[in-house]
């Protein structure tokens, strides 16, 4: 015997659905008053247990690592990155204040768009005309963060020979810590600080060279091999660089190449590392 039709179900009244979603407002909101509870107990056993910046690089690109990796739905991607940007920046602001020093040399815009999404409006923003400003104020002080261009900008020169020394800052992450072709905050960017060693990212060590007979041949090698920002240095028909090297590339292989390609390798130093880059499709919702 054939059952009886059933009747549509009924649509959701739209004061049930708004209600809901106050609901969820409210829980997010109680969740982050816990977090702080969190972060204000994790202020104590810090001062107990570690020394230094509250900025911890290696932590901050696997957790938006893992953000990406779940993300899903119709909420776009560069929104929920924003908002854990702003969650994360503040938070660790509210452990130990600090600023962010930012040069803005190749272009204003796009450099306050990078600092604003990912360290928000509550860390203070400070202005610097070159890279080599930044280094100095990022020196003297305390824990605070300094933004430059990760490319060559003629007029700013070899701004990191100043990070060779024991003492000072060394570049501690490459933002956006999640590539895409469409970022709303895409300019690439290193960051300097000065953190300690067991929170650094240390997948892709970089170093500051300085090579005498730079060519284009020596140019075409390297560039086949690593990420790298050239400047020119007077001495020996030379170059100044800033080479990042990906994970399993040596600096005994880079040398070897340049030498190859008829450059010699006149001096090397570490100046920091940060986390492997981590690219993901544009259109990922």
């Amino acid at each position: 015997m054939a059952k009886p039709p059933q009747p549509p179900a009924q649509a959701p009244a739209l004061d049930d659905l708004r209600k809901e979603i106050d609901q969820i407002d409210e829980a997010m909101h109680q969740l982050l008053m816990e977090r702080g509870e969190i972060i204000d107990r994790l202020i104590s056993v810090k001062r107990s247990q570690e020394t230094g910046s509250a900025f911890r690089p290696a932590r901050e690109a696997e957790m938006m690592r893992r953000l990406v990796k779940r993300h899903k739905g119709i909420l776009p991607l560069d929104t929920a990155e924003s908002i854990w940007r702003v969650i994360i920046s503040t938070f660790t602001y509210v452990q130990s204040p600090f600023s962010v020093h930012a040069d803005l040399s190749a272009g204003d815009a796009l450099m306050r768009d990078s600092a604003r999404f990912h360290f928000g409006f509550t860390v203070p923003f400070v202005a610097h005309m070159g890279a080599s400003a930044v280094v100095a104020a990022v020196s003297t002080s305390k824990g605070d963060l300094g933004l430059v261009p990760a490319f060559a900008v003629p007029a700013a020169g070899a701004w990191w020979s100043a990070l060779e020394f024991d003492a000072a800052p060394k570049i501690i992450a490459r933002l956006p810590f999640v590539e895409r072709a469409d970022h709303p905050a895409a300019l690439p960017v290193f960051v300097l600080s000065r953190v300690a060693a067991d929170a650094m990212a240390t997948d892709a060590p970089v170093w500051s060279v300085r090579v005498s007979g730079w060519g284009a041949g020596a140019a075409q090698a390297l560039s086949a091999l690593v990420d790298f920002i050239a400047v020119p240095d007077r001495a020996f028909d030379g170059a100044a660089l800033l080479i990042t090297l990906p994970k399993g590339a040596t600096l005994e292989t880079i040398s070897a190449a340049l030498v190859k390609a008829g450059a010699t390798v006149r001096s090397a130093a570490l100046v920091g590392s940060h986390a492997t880059r981590y690219t993901v499709a544009a259109d990922k919702t």
